[in-house]
């Protein structure tokens, strides 16, 4: 069975590039090398690492210094690796898209040369598929090269992996301050790459994976996002009202496996599917009302409660499947949201950014897509996705994005595979939809795209 850390097809398009350079001590009695990539004015990633010549060895407190810099740059290798695949994954992806245009356009100009030999409908069908998908070609050959950023990038950390077991075997005098703060910058940087990465314009949903077979017709089951790396705790909430006990089990594997787990009670029954576990704590709608209450895990109690005003509750404002499901809570790179409708908006939903801490209104949007005609929701790097129904044949035909206020109506099929959705949520930690499927549990792979510039970063 396949983690969900692993499902994720992220294809990117990176438009920059970088140059590992080496620049010599203007004395060699300094004692020092600096190998470097300098950030230029276009803002191309870079990274740093000096280095001092190999003198006598000096075991102390700033060879553990250096060895905990070792295991960050160790992980920051580690994260290379995984973007590297997944970048090679998807460049193998885009080769095949290209020959596949490439045919497209050949055959259309065989068609062209004989289109009177053709019928008239065949002709401007062919025609007008080859026009959309025309101005893929250059944006393709692009990627190609500007994949080799990856691979630079990948070289530099190697780089400085190298220098820093090699200082670390014979450690003469440095400047650890210096040293230390240029591995900060890589780090950074590199955080801010990834980050960049991770998000996208969903364009595509991958066939279901069924991770177990339990519960009710109705329920919600997740993971933390924003949970530590080791921890893969799974939550699951059986129904959509009446109940107050969430079980925890200590890992994915278990949840597949066992039914070992903990149970926690909630002060209160929560209404619908849409809980969210983030941080530790979950966020649940109170049933029968349109209060938001966050309950800390560790605490086993509310740390905060909040009224989302004028939204509708208690099935005036539901999904199409109906269940109580008037207020929807979700996270993704951006942090919390509410989704809901009031009657000020005619019954359309309404996309309200959360304070997390406060439960208070950051910031909403008034978007202009009824409630209660939408199967279910989910928010991707800002942007709400809505499916057109819960049952049999269902898309994704609806998306709003809060980053431009604007809306487009789109056409991304997925697999219902057991005929009912009551919950379809986004993890960005393991950039997967879950969700409840008719008593499966069930994990989305997704497809998103996205055009990096390099003033970007």
């Amino acid at each position: 069975m396949q983690s969900a850390g692993k499902l994720m097809s992220l294809t990117l398009l990176i438009l920059m590039g970088s140059e590992l350079t080496e620049v010599l001590p203007a004395n060699p009695e300094d004692s020092w090398q600096v190998y470097s990539s300098a950030q230029d004015s276009e803002g191309r990633c870079v990274c740093t690492v000096v280095a001092p010549q190999q003198t006598m060895c000096s075991r102390d407190a700033r060879t553990r210094q250096l060895r905990q810099l070792l295991e960050k740059v160790q992980n920051m290798t580690q994260s290379i690796q995984s973007l590297d695949q997944r970048t090679q994954k998807d460049l193998q992806y885009v080769q095949r898209m290209e020959v596949q245009l490439r045919g497209l356009e050949t055959k259309f100009r065989q068609v062209e040369e004989n289109h009177k030999q053709n019928f008239a409908k065949q002709f401007k069908a062919i025609k007008a598929r080859m026009e959309e998908l025309r101005p893929m070609i250059p944006v393709l050959e692009e990627y190609k090269a500007d994949a080799k950023m990856v691979m630079q990038f990948k070289e530099e950390v190697k780089n400085l992996t190298s220098v820093l077991n090699e200082l670390q075997e014979e450690m003469g005098t440095y400047d650890y301050e210096e040293l230390h703060s240029r591995v900060s910058s890589l780090e950074e940087r590199l955080r801010a790459c990834m980050q960049k990465l991770a998000c996208g314009k969903l364009t595509g949903i991958s066939d279901p994976i069924t991770i177990k077979t339990s519960g009710s017709r109705y329920g919600s089951w997740m993971t933390d996002p924003v949970a530590s790396d080791g921890d893969t705790r799974v939550w699951y909430m059986d129904g959509y009202h009446n109940n107050r006990f969430v079980r925890e089990y200590k890992s994915m594997e278990d949840f597949m496996t066992t039914d070992n787990f903990t149970s926690h009670r909630l002060p209160h029954p929560w209404s619908g599917t849409g809980q969210v576990v983030y941080n530790g704590s979950i966020y649940f709608n109170k049933f029968q009302s349109h209060t938001i209450i966050k309950f800390d895990f560790k605490t086993a109690s509310i740390s905060k409660t909040s009224q989302l005003d004028y939204a509708g509750f208690n099935n005036r404002y539901h999904y199409s499947w109906g269940g109580h499901s008037d207020i929807d809570l979700m996270v993704d790179e951006g942090g919390l949201w509410a989704i809901y409708a009031t009657n000020q908006n005619a019954g359309n939903i309404v996309i309200s950014k959360l304070n997390p801490n406060t439960l208070q209104i950051i910031k909403s949007w008034n978007t202009n897509h009824p409630k209660r005609s939408a199967g279910e929701a989910f928010m991707i790097c800002g942007t709400l996705y809505v499916t057109n129904g819960y049952s049999g044949g269902t898309k994704v035909y609806y998306a709003f994005s809060t980053n431009s206020s604007t809306y487009e109506y789109i056409d991304i099929p997925f697999q219902n595979k057991y005929s009912h959705i009551s919950m379809l949520d986004y993890n960005p930690r393991d950039r997967a939809l879950y969700a409840w499927n008719n008593g499966h549990q069930v994990l989305y792979n997704v497809t998103l795209f996205h055009v990096i510039r390099s003033e970007e970063l």
